[in-house]
């Protein structure tokens, strides 16, 4: 039998409107072959073993999650988020006990992998602290001025792109995300609140193609990788 400890919770923020996408509805609710987008993410989540429940926070007049067909799942529970992330993520915390670890990972990334969820759980050996998916830095990184011209190049050696999920033990999360809000901290994700309370949260290599959905073009990308793992 699990102890707390060794529990495990996701948390899909997905109250966004992502004006991003110019689209009539919210992109989650946008459709990648016959699913959209965020029943593809609850999917793969609820799917997993490992996780014991997911906790997705909803816009207030959501009228969409209903049809999802995880929508009455058993390990899933819905609650109302906030106008930002980080407020979302705060109202799942809340109904969560302290000796859990938590998964935080965007609505928007269908293409996250069941063994890049497990290396993240397995990383707790070597991060206690906590940690997150990230994919190196592999292009060369260029600092702009506000006019948009060059200012000079970045050295993209130790240069990391931040993904999700983001796992964290809900104590450490919960309060230092609650005390960075207060300060009025530039909270961006989960580890920049755990940095700023002076954590260094581990870095745990993804996969490359767990993309973030916000442009029109990505779900074209995310539908090609999506069909490239059907195929394989």
């Amino acid at each position: 039998m699990n102890t707390p400890q060794d529990q495990i919770v996701a948390i899909v923020p997905a109250a966004g409107i992502g004006s991003r996408m110019g689209a009539d509805i919210p992109k989650q609710y946008l459709k990648l072959g016959e699913d959209t987008i965020l029943s593809l993410t609850l999917k793969l989540l609820l799917s997993h073993p490992k996780i014991e429940r997911v906790i997705v926070a909803l816009h207030p007049q959501d009228d969409l999650f209903t049809s999802l067909p995880q929508s009455s799942h058993p390990k899933l529970k819905s609650v109302i988020g906030g106008k930002e992330r980080a407020d979302s993520v705060q109202s799942c915390l809340e109904h969560l006990d302290d000796e859990y670890w938590v998964m935080v990972h965007d609505a928007a990334r269908p293409c996250l992998t069941h063994n890049d969820i497990d290396k993240l759980i397995d990383s707790r050996q070597l991060f206690p602290q906590g940690a997150i998916l990230a994919a190196p830095v592999r292009d060369t990184m260029k600092r702009s001025d506000s006019q948009g011209v060059i200012t000079e190049t970045v050295c993209r050696e130790l240069l990391w792109h931040a993904l999700t999920p983001q796992f964290f033990p809900v104590k450490a999360l919960k309060e230092n995300l609650a005390n960075a809000l207060a300060a009025k901290a530039n909270i961006t994700d989960e580890a920049s609140a755990m940095e700023w309370a002076g954590f260094s949260p581990g870095l745990v290599t993804g996969r490359a193609d767990n993309i973030k959905i916000t442009h029109p073009d990505d779900l074209q990308l995310a539908a090609l990788f999506l069909s490239q793992r059907t195929k394989g």
